[in-house]
Parts: structure tokens; sequence; C-alpha cells
């Protein structure tokens, strides 16, 4: 019995999914209901991976709900796109990435991802969100020496202030308000 592979694009409102073996092709949506029905087509199917891409905020619902229950795979998404034109396919649709994406798996042989705890997603997002506000605080103060109105200068003071004092409640040490 084969193992299957599965690709899966993700958008903000739906998932289309590509069955690699079958050649078949649906879309679902990118709710609770939509992964719950995705379940429901995929079956009693072995499979050996279900390989997708981070997609800003709209990967979050899948990987949460199905990690532990497919062997998820997540790829990088430029080496994604360099691999489906290594292929020869130009064109970018929702449809043809799920393909590509379950082309790559198969023909990569990608290993599915060790499944991590919800208290290590919530210490990466907080790391994401720290980074974030070091950079912005990096950026408002290079911008704050270029202004030269007293307005955007005052503007750019406040909010580097309150990037500040968001940082320090985090717990940052590199913070210079203490």
């Amino acid at each position: 019995m084969t193992d299957h592979t599965i690709g899966v694009d993700i958008s903000k409102s739906h998932l289309d999914v590509f069955h690699l073996e079958g050649k078949v092709a649906q879309r679902f949506e990118n709710t609770p209901g939509g992964l719950r029905a995705l379940r429901k087509w995929l079956g009693p199917t072995p499979l050996a991976r279900v390989v997708y891409e981070p997609t800003g905020p709209y990967h979050r619902l899948f990987e949460e709900t199905l990690a532990g229950k497919l062997p998820l795979v997540k790829v990088n998404p430029l080496q994604a796109r360099r691999f489906a034109q290594a292929c020869g396919t130009r064109a970018k649709t929702d449809a043809l990435d799920a393909r590509g994406l379950a082309r790559m798996g198969a023909a990569l042989e990608l290993e599915p991802d060790a499944v991590i705890s919800q208290n290590t997603r919530v210490l990466r997002d907080f790391q994401v969100a720290r980074t974030a506000l070091i950079k912005e605080r990096t950026r408002l103060r290079n911008r704050g020496h270029a202004h030269t109105n007293t307005v955007l200068k005052r503007q750019t003071k406040t909010r580097l202030g309150l990037v500040e004092k968001t940082d320090c409640r985090a717990g940052c040490r590199d913070c210079q308000a203490h």
C-alpha cells in the first residue's frame, strides 16, 4: 500500500488541496468546519505527508488543528516557488501551488515536522512580536534624528515612548528606558 502525498495552498478564506496519487483537487474553507470537511475527504487514506507553506497568520488554524493528526510538512515559500519553476510551472494559482507542493513533497521525500507544544507556539509568538518591536524602535530612533519638523519629531518621540514601554512590559533587557 502506498502512502499518499497531499499539497495544500492556504489563503485567508480557503484551502486548495491536491491529492498527488489520485490527481484530485478540492477546495475547502479555511475554517474549523472546512478543516473537518478536509479530514472527512481524506478519510482513512494512509498519508506520508501533507505539504504546505506558511502564509502569514492564515496557516495558524490549519497547523494548530491538524498538528499531530496529519503528517504536516511546512516548507519555505521561496523554495516551493523555485521547485515549481524548476518543474516548468510558470503560472501561479492556488490550485497550481497545491499541486506543486504535493509534487515537491513526493519528489524530495520530505519528512513530517515534529509536533510542537502550545507553549512553544506561544513563546514563538512572543519572540516574533518582540523582534518586531525592536525593529520598530530602531526605525523610530533613526527617523527621529532625521525629522526637522517639530510636530513630526514630537509624534515620533511619543510613538517611540510607547514602543519602549511595551517592550519593557515584555521583560526587555535591551531597552534604554530603564
